[in-house]
């Protein structure tokens, strides 16, 4: 009988002791597991297993062998032959401690790209805005005061100059931002963190993004990149697989501040476009139409606004009528928008925003005729306008 009691003692005790080592090393191995994360394997809790023997001949010859890939021969010929363009530009200011009084020096660094010898050097107009002094880093570590030349600010480009040796002035080399595809492959060169001409790759996201640079004006036609970019790369050289230059990095799409992925770049094709006149007049002068506001509908544009003395005025197109009426002792006035032009295409191309009718103006010179369709009154019109000449100004404040 004892032995019978004995046995199912044992039993009991037994299972009560597997009963707990399984309690414990379940959860023990789900919490390994979370721990890890979403998508992480789980490591499993195994004794080390002897790897099998690799193939010694093939990692041993790898191992030996100092040959780049052909991957790496491209990232490394785009680092030496650009590297030398890129620029470290600080700038310095000072800001105003309101609660002491005083004078409080700041500093911020950004990227910019040699473009000639002549010491021209372009770089976001964000990266230099408001500042007092601006000072140029080249690659051989010499450091330069800059001078500013003239600023875009609704395309966020500036130039700037310096007054450097010719040898050591290192032009990029320009491409075209017209036959780029979603999947090339692009490198960013630029300074993130103050730390000097540091490279990064990845590839093109997207392209023809819009981005919102300065209050209502969008740039069109914007890189989305998924090379990492810091703050410190605004205004550093995007380049393509041959080292040359396709756009200028301006953004990121950031909830931290820091690189999420998602960087933007400013088009080469504009940079040629503005610096030219940058350099020459320090300002972009764009052609102006004289339509100061316009309501957008259905049917077209509905001139909201006509600047006084402006092409469009000149021209005979008519805004919003005002009505006044008396009303005893006072004078009541009102605006009739029926009476205001309705502008259906430009050029025989069909105009439905605003936005799209700025950019097929700006697209001509000053001194340019374009040819408006509107409809007057139920009837429709095709009137010449000789676009006027509206110069932005590029003076630093």
């Amino acid at each position: 009988m004892r032995i019978v009691a004995a046995c199912l003692v044992s039993a009991i005790v037994g299972g009560i002791i597997s009963g707990i080592v399984v309690s414990i090393s379940e959860p023990t191995a789900i919490i390994a597991q979370e721990r890890r994360g979403p998508g992480f394997p789980l490591i499993p809790i195994l004794p080390d297993v002897p790897k099998a023997p690799a193939n010694g001949n093939l990692n041993k010859g790898w191992l030996e062998s100092n040959e780049l890939t052909i991957d790496e021969q491209v990232n490394v010929l785009v680092y030496e032959n650009v590297n030398r363009s890129v620029v470290n530009i600080t700038t310095r200011n000072v800001k105003v401690d309101n609660f002491f009084l005083r004078a409080v020096p700041e500093e911020g660094t950004g990227s910019g790209v040699v473009i000639d010898q002549a010491g021209h050097i372009v770089t976001n107009y964000h990266v230099i805005e408001n500042v007092r002094e601006v000072s140029v880093t080249m690659f051989n570590g010499e450091s330069y005061d800059a001078t500013f030349v003239g600023a875009d600010p609704i395309n966020d480009i500036a130039v700037i100059r310096v007054e450097a040796p010719v040898e050591i002035l290192q032009p990029v080399r320009l491409g075209d931002s017209t036959p780029l595809k979603v999947g090339m492959k692009v490198f960013a060169i630029g300074n993130p963190f103050g730390l000097e001409r540091t490279l990064t790759t990845g590839v093109i996201s997207s392209l023809n993004r819009s981005l919102q640079i300065h209050r209502d004006r969008t740039i069109k036609s914007i890189i989305q990149i998924d090379a990492a970019v810091n703050p410190g790369n605004s205004g550093g050289p995007l380049l393509d697989s041959h080292g040359r230059l396709i756009g200028i990095n301006t953004a990121i799409y950031s909830k931290t501040g820091q690189s999420s992925g998602v960087g933007f770049a400013i088009p080469v094709n504009l940079i040629k476009r503005v610096a030219p006149q940058l350099i020459r007049h320090g300002r972009v002068e764009r052609a102006e139409i004289g339509i100061s506001r316009v309501y957008e509908t259905e049917k077209g544009l509905l001139i909201a606004k006509l600047s006084k003395g402006g092409a469009a005025e000149a021209a005979g197109l008519k805004g919003p009528q005002v009505l006044r009426q008396r009303r005893g002792p006072f004078v009541v006035e009102r605006l009739d928008r029926s009476a205001a032009d309705l502008i259906v295409a430009l050029d025989g191309n069909a105009i439905t925003s605003a936005e799209d009718f700025r950019d097929e103006i700006e697209a001509h010179k000053p001194g340019d005729t374009v040819v408006l369709t509107i409809v007057r009154a139920g009837k429709e019109l095709r009137i010449p306008v000789a676009l006027g000449g509206g110069k932005t100004a590029g003076t630093q404040e």
